[in-house]
């Protein structure tokens, strides 16, 4: 049995996140958004410990955080226009789902790798969406990072952070192509 998907390669050799400004309704069902999560969800897990969960945060939630990223900004001395930028994620937003890091005590599996873990749940969720047709795009932000600003916004508990806000709705432009890295200067091969 083979397990080659060239598909699958391809798509992960091209994949172009989408600004999150330029993502429209609709954005997924609570049906479609499901598998994407249950994608996500098989990302590399240290321990089985699952050192994650996810908030999906729905339109109607957005006014709610765009003001407490206001609330935020000027609590810790942003700049006006630092603090338009920032909460525009939650100004345009359609569906965003937080990924959560939970730090969960382990004799075996350092803090580290459970954060680890969470990132590449966000982009396990990122890519899934992208597959699926969605315009999707990973932000988090100063205001992901104040404890005050999650415990209010979010009711994060203080083993908990923000890993990201995954972004997922319908594209309506195409971005162009970034530069990509030349991944031939960033390789040291060990042979002995």
């Amino acid at each position: 049995m083979s397990l080659k998907n060239p598909a699958a390669l391809e798509f992960l050799q091209t994949r172009r996140s989408r600004p999150a400004k330029t993502l429209v309704a609709p954005a997924p069902t609570r049906e479609e958004l499901l598998p994407l999560l249950t994608a996500a969800a098989r990302s590399p897990d240290h321990g089985k410990l699952e050192p994650w969960r996810f908030i999906v945060i729905e339109k109607g939630a957005m006014p709610r955080l765009s003001a407490l990223t206001q609330t935020c900004g000027e609590r810790l001395g942003k700049t006006p226009e630092d603090i338009n930028k920032t909460r525009s994620q939650f100004d345009m937003g359609q569906l965003a789902v937080a990924v959560v890091e939970v730090q969960k005590p382990s004799d075996k599996v350092p803090s580290i790798e459970q954060t680890y873990s969470a990132g590449t749940v966000c982009l396990g969720l990122l890519n899934a969406a992208l597959a699926a047709g969605w315009g999707a795009n990973w932000l988090s932000g100063w205001q992901s990072h104040d404890p005050e600003f999650c415990r209010e916004a979010l009711g994060l508990k203080d083993n908990e952070r923000i890993a990201g806000f995954i972004h997922i709705a319908t594209e309506s432009v195409t971005p162009p192509e970034r530069p990509r890295p030349d991944v031939t200067a960033l390789i040291e091969w060990v042979s002995e």
